[in-house]
């Protein structure tokens, strides 16, 4: 078994060129709401769910986007409401949220 029963990896990338990237639609903001929201749901620790930082996941022109593992399930999102969407379904109750799949 694996020791999180989910591992949350938000890029968090920011491209110095300009060139579309995660962190220029508030990827930190919306890792770091996630993060505190699964601390506030006790969703946090081992045995539970893990949210991490990532460097680029080359998935730029999709972005803003993040991977729930051990399913492999990547997604993008726009704001808070997306982001507490795949809390609610996926990290609580375990169902895909097919709209914001990529």
């Amino acid at each position: 078994m694996s020791y999180y029963r989910y591992h949350v990896f938000f890029c968090t990338n920011l491209r110095p060129d300009g060139a579309a990237c995660c962190q220029r639609f508030n990827a930190q903001a919306l890792r770091d709401h996630a993060k505190q929201r699964c601390k506030e749901l006790g969703l946090s620790g081992a045995g539970k769910v893990r949210i991490n930082t990532a460097g680029c996941l080359d998935r730029c022109a999709e972005g803003p986007v993040l991977v729930v593992y051990p399913e492999a399930v990547w997604y993008s999102y726009i704001d808070k409401e997306d982001i507490d969407e795949i809390i609610d379904e996926h990290l609580l109750n375990g169902r895909i949220v097919e709209r914001l799949k990529i």
